[in-house]
């Protein structure tokens, strides 16, 4: 099949979660399995500098209609490798920026206009450059408005672009909501302004644009997409994901084993084993010595990586700052997000510098280093898609504490409910809910033989994508 895939973020070119390494693993999964894989991204500054993209070639200089004026842009293109073409829609204004999205203070406030005009570049480069797609693969809210772009091109213009559309949802927390007025720059029909169009509480949404028009939805795990039907978890979208209940699926991401592996790591001090954990001990000592601590410090350590911010779940931890100050353990945090969470934080490692550290950046080989050295991995998080660190963790050897939400559900057995399946520690959705979380935590290190028992059943486990891709290979199948 040819299947082409479009979204904001896109690994190693651009990223700021998790949704860029799950397109990039998907994409590359199915082109291991003998697909045509075309994705799409923004020009951002951060991808059109990535040595991959220097040598890419300019292939049009399309003139994209955005309300009742034409907006230049271009269209590269480069294969970073065998089966993969990716596309980039450049517009300096608006995408020639340091952040994808905005600063760590606010959203960019075009937004709206960017990521029009990126669904729009789309469109317009499929149809001019003769990509007929089996498929179009649509990613989180900057891309909702595609299948409804796509379908109105294709009326226009008497042409089929795309057979079938997908669109999935990576967070449905974040739903691209802006003004109506903005609207017009879409140039599609005026009644799709309505209730039973783009309109949410009388602005225009496009994450809704995407779950009513799109083909077929998917979630990033079982568990959310039942999760997204509630109003809980739903953001006020849940009755509109209930009326396209038949046509949802949740597919558990996987993770990208050429790029997280112990044993080949290149990011690491030391590569390890199942067999042989002599080099984790190696990265454990790194990761201390890094943040300032004593390098066989014998206690535990817990390790954070996220972004920091609510969902994640991070003022429940500085909720247990007495925990911390109490107990013998180290912390280490990596992460950037929300001024308070970010201040907060640093004012318990300020307080407490002999156990507490945070690295307030986004720093793709440390993730990999805390990931490696630490002895568990703190994910409280208020909800979770998916989520990959407490797959990348368990593969590491570090045994993940989480909450019972999403895709953690999905992919963490608590090894007190199954003791001889469990891989991690899961509790509460609350203060006292992460404190037990991290009791249970100091109690199993003090056991190392059932500690070591823990690490090597995670290791063990197969996340990678290649079960998960045979999936969405009888999703895109059933579709078309």
């Amino acid at each position: 099949m040819k299947i082409v895939h479009a979204a904001s973020e896109l690994y190693p070119y651009v990223k700021t979660g998790g949704l860029a390494d799950a397109v990039a693993s998907l994409a590359n999964a199915l082109a291991e399995r003998g697909h045509e894989i075309v994705v799409f991204v923004p020009g951002y500054r951060s991808v059109v500098e990535h040595p991959d993209a220097r040598e890419a070639t300019t292939l049009l200089r399309p003139k994209i209609e955005m309300g009742d004026v034409y907006m230049s842009g271009e269209v590269r293109a480069f294969s970073p490798r065998p089966g993969v073409i990716v596309y980039l829609i450049c517009r300096d204004e608006f995408f020639d920026r340091r952040q994808p999205y905005g600063t760590s203070e606010r959203d960019y406030e075009d937004n709206h206009h960017r990521f029009i005009f990126f669904c729009k570049g789309v469109v317009e480069a499929m149809r001019l450059l003769r990509i007929n797609a089996d498929v179009i693969h649509c990613h989180d809210w900057q891309t909702g408005l595609l299948p409804l772009l796509l379908r109105h091109a294709e009326q226009r213009h008497g042409d089929v672009l795309a057979m079938h559309t997908v669109f999935s949802v990576h967070n449905l927390a974040f739903q691209g909501v802006f003004p109506m007025r903005s609207f017009y720059r879409t140039n599609l029909p005026e009644e799709l302004m309505g209730i039973d169009g783009v309109e949410f509480y009388g602005q225009m949404s496009m994450m809704k644009a995407g779950l009513l028009f799109a083909d077929r939805l998917v979630t990033v795990s079982p568990r959310y997409a039942q999760e997204i039907q509630t109003p809980e978890f739903g953001f006020g979208l849940d009755g509109v994901v209930a009326t396209r209940a038949n046509d949802l699926i949740g597919l558990l991401n996987g993770i990208d084993r050429a790029i997280w592996n112990p044993a080949t790591d290149n990011l690491l001090p030391a590569c390890y084993t199942i067999d042989d954990l002599k080099g984790k001990w190696t990265c454990r000592a790194e990761l201390l010595r890094r943040h300032g601590f004593d390098p066989e410090y014998p206690g535990p350590v817990f390790g954070m990586v996220c972004r920091l911010t609510a969902q994640k779940g991070v003022d429940l931890v500085l909720a247990n700052r007495e925990f911390f100050k109490r107990e013998d353990c180290r912390l280490v945090v990596l992460g950037t997000g929300e001024i308070k969470l970010v201040d907060g934080l640093r004012d318990l490692a300020g307080s407490l510098p002999k156990k507490v550290a945070l690295s307030a950046k986004l720093d793709e080989s440390m993730s990999h280093l805390v990931t490696a050295g630490s002895d568990f991995f703190l994910m409280p998080s208020r909800f979770e898609p998916c989520g990959l660190n407490q797959m990348y963790a368990q593969v590491y050897g570090t045994i993940p504490l989480t909450t019972r939400v999403g895709g953690l559900v999905d992919s963490v057995v608590d090894c007190e409910d199954d003791p001889d399946r469990g891989t991690g520690i899961q509790f509460a959705t609350s203060p006292e809910g992460v404190l037990s979380g991290l009791v249970r935590a100091l109690e199993l290190h003090r056991n190392t033989a059932k500690l070591v028992r823990i690490q090597l059943r995670g290791m063990r486990h197969d996340f990678s994508w290649k079960d998960t891709v045979k999936g969405y290979e009888k999703l895109y199948d059933e579709t078309v």
